[in-house]
């Protein structure tokens, strides 16, 4: 484990005053490592990403999406992309601080953040922590552009810091069929307990969308309308689509997850994710790996397409201004010319 620090003790984060946010106590149990990093701020080069910086407080995830393309980073720390992302958890007590560091840096500025790349930031320890809320009023102070994904009820705590740091939101609901979710999200919010978070945020004024993300062939494809046409009557007006990635060994894990939860359907599922994949479980060619191909992946994003045109959603979203950036009380530095 390296330079972690495993925590004797762990906060309950079913004890916390936000326990309205999160769904019943899973027969679980959770490990906590501390992580004492020397840098919050995580840069990516893929071309499939419209963000270039990323901030995760946390690495590993309770939610246990089998599907979860991050599963793999676990592997860096020594630890099993399986059980071990779901129940031991990474925590950065000091990102707060870190990110504060990182907007002081003079070669900083004001580019996009987007909270988390390997994990949910809104995961039930932030509940706990409170991590993430910490690195939202970092953004706000310094007026940094800042957008965050997650499947959290758990971010309508931060309705008001989510104001004032002017965040645009996309919560993940790729499924709609609550028994498939369960299969595949075992410990995430149902999906309509998802969508009122949706209404909450677009009521409060907060710029909200909606990720159908992964599709999965076989399995969710059908629910995209039904997804979006909710999304859109709780205040959505903007909708991502990404196709199922299995990369390393996400394969094993989410295959034996559909083989356990979902028996009946698990060849179907694996045999169009290899239709879409020219025969394999996974491609991992720069925009062919977020969009799949054949009749399958084709398929599915026409229909995802054509529902969003029919709702009118997608249209002048430009996203958070990067012209925003301050550092409290000296205004925004020009570059010298």
């Amino acid at each position: 484990m390296g330079g972690l620090r495993p925590i004797s003790n762990p906060p309950n984060p079913w004890l916390s005053a936000e326990v309205e946010y999160l769904d019943e106590i899973p027969d679980a149990k959770l490990e906590v490592y501390e992580d004492h990093t020397r840098e919050i701020l995580s840069h990516n080069d893929s071309p499939d990403l419209g963000f270039r910086w990323s901030v995760n407080p946390y690495r590993g995830c309770f939610h246990g999406c089998s599907y979860c393309y991050a599963r793999p980073t676990h592997e860096y720390l020594g630890l099993g992309a399986g059980t071990d992302f779901d129940r031991k958890i990474t925590v950065k007590p000091d990102a707060p601080r870190l990110l504060k560091e990182s907007f002081e840096k003079p070669s900083w500025k004001g580019e996009l953040v987007v909270f988390s790349g390997v994990t949910d930031c809104y995961q039930p320890l932030e509940a706990s922590y409170r991590l993430t809320r910490g690195c939202l009023e970092v953004c706000a102070a310094y007026r940094n552009p800042v957008s965050v994904i997650t499947k959290a009820p758990l971010i309508e705590r931060d309705i008001d810091i989510l104001r004032v740091a002017h965040a645009t939101v996309t919560v993940s609901i790729p499924i709609w069929n609550r028994a498939h979710a369960h299969a595949v999200e075992p410990y995430v919010a149902t999906p309509q307990r998802r969508m009122h978070t949706v209404q909450r945020l677009a009521e409060a004024g907060i710029d909200v969308g909606v990720n159908v993300a992964p599709v999965i062939p076989g399995l969710n494809d059908a629910d995209i309308p039904a997804v979006l046409e909710a999304a859109h009557a709780a205040g959505a007006r903007r909708a991502g689509y990404v196709f199922l990635r299995l990369p390393g060994s996400v394969k094993q894990v989410f295959e034996e997850r559909i083989r356990q939860a979902l028996p009946l359907r698990a060849d179907r599922i694996l045999s169009r994710v290899r239709e879409a994949r020219s025969g394999k479980l996974y491609d991992s060619r720069w925009g062919v790996r977020g969009r799949g191909q054949g009749q399958y992946a084709d398929a599915a994003r026409s229909l995802f397409e054509s529902t969003i045109r029919r709702l009118g959603m997608n249209q002048d979203f430009h996203g958070p201004s990067e012209d925003s950036f301050r550092r409290p009380g000296r205004g925004r530095q020009l570059p010298l010319l």
